[in-house]
């Protein structure tokens, strides 16, 4: 499902007035001690915020790749709150379902449907439902040499899908009601 472009932009209001002060004057792309890996520069992630380039920001991993590390919210000479602003336009694109967060989001929901079942990670489990969810045959053939060598030290066992636990439902429901509010 691609998400509209509507949503996008209403939840991007917010972030683009908390930015709307920036001067691009680079001192978050100089701060910035993961810049070198990222497709974009901080600085010109601001600009596309700025100008509603929505397709573009949201292909991108530069907002993927920030460490929190707070230097480019420290060291703006506006005092933005730039690292806030990365940390929401991370949860619009996992709730949109961007592209660049689809096996990371699956990941953490296969993992989380693991938990839920059985109050721990099943691994086997969690990574053939995970793997099943890529919907790519060719992924976990990477990593059947790491499977096994897991098995062969018993880090990794094969368990037979028991019966669902509901001691944890509760907590998850409420959980659930919580993020909601």
């Amino acid at each position: 499902m691609k998400p509209t472009v509507l949503a996008k932009e209403i939840k991007l209001d917010k972030i683009q007035e908390a930015v709307r002060a920036c001067i691009q004057c680079g001192t978050c792309t100089a701060s910035c001690p993961n810049a070198f890996a990222m497709d974009y520069t901080p600085r010109r992630m601001w600009r596309m915020v700025l100008t509603g380039e929505i397709e573009d920001l949201f292909s991108t991993k530069t907002f993927a790749l920030c460490s929190a590390c707070y230097y480019c919210t420290l060291r703006c000479p506006r005092g933005l709150p730039l690292t806030d602003a990365i940390y929401a336009l991370k949860q619009i694109a996992v709730a949109q379902k961007a592209d660049v967060y689809r096996s990371g989001t699956l990941f953490y929901e296969k993992f989380m449907d693991s938990v839920r079942r059985y109050g721990r990670v099943r691994e086997m489990e969690f990574m053939a439902y995970y793997f099943a969810a890529l919907k790519n045959p060719l992924i976990p053939l990477q990593f059947t040499p790491l499977g096994i060598k897991l098995m062969r030290k018993r880090k990794v066992h094969i368990q037979l899908p028991s019966v669902r636990a509901a001691r944890l439902e509760a907590m998850f429901k409420k959980a659930e009601e919580l993020e909601e509010r």
